[in-house]
């Protein structure tokens, strides 16, 4: 089963890491997501550019609003994202954990919905 690893930082973390220790925690990041891709575990990961760069975008009663960044009642804002491949939330919990931001911030762990599935219960078409 796929799993959505959501990586969020504390910028107030990070900053007070020592120097050169954010290029440690990264390389070692880097190469454990490796060993986990090389294994068949890992799918696809990603990093985000920072929440001052994104925009929110909604729509009501027929009109988009745009407005700059994020808006969150937290200090972690979201990094980047890893998928998973793991046997169960336990496994894809315990995979998580190894990575190094779950100590300057938090990976929300998720089971990714089968879309084919859902295609199946709604009557839309399978993609190709």
């Amino acid at each position: 089963m796929q799993y959505l690893m959501l990586v969020y930082t504390d910028d107030a973390l990070m900053d007070a890491l020592p120097d050169g220790q954010f290029d440690t925690l990264m390389r070692g990041c880097l190469e454990h997501a490796d060993e986990l891709r090389a294994c068949g575990s890992l799918t696809h990961s990603q990093q985000l550019e920072h929440p001052r760069t994104a925009r929110s975008i909604r729509v009501r009663d027929g009109r988009m609003s745009v407005v700059d960044g994020p808006f969150s009642e937290t200090k972690e804002m979201l990094a980047g994202f890893n998928l998973i491949e793991a046997d169960s939330l336990d496994e894809a919990v315990r995979i998580a954990s190894e990575f190094p931001w779950a100590r300057t911030g938090c990976i929300e762990v998720r089971p990714v919905r089968d879309m084919d599935a859902v295609r199946r219960r709604v009557g839309a078409a399978v993609a190709a």
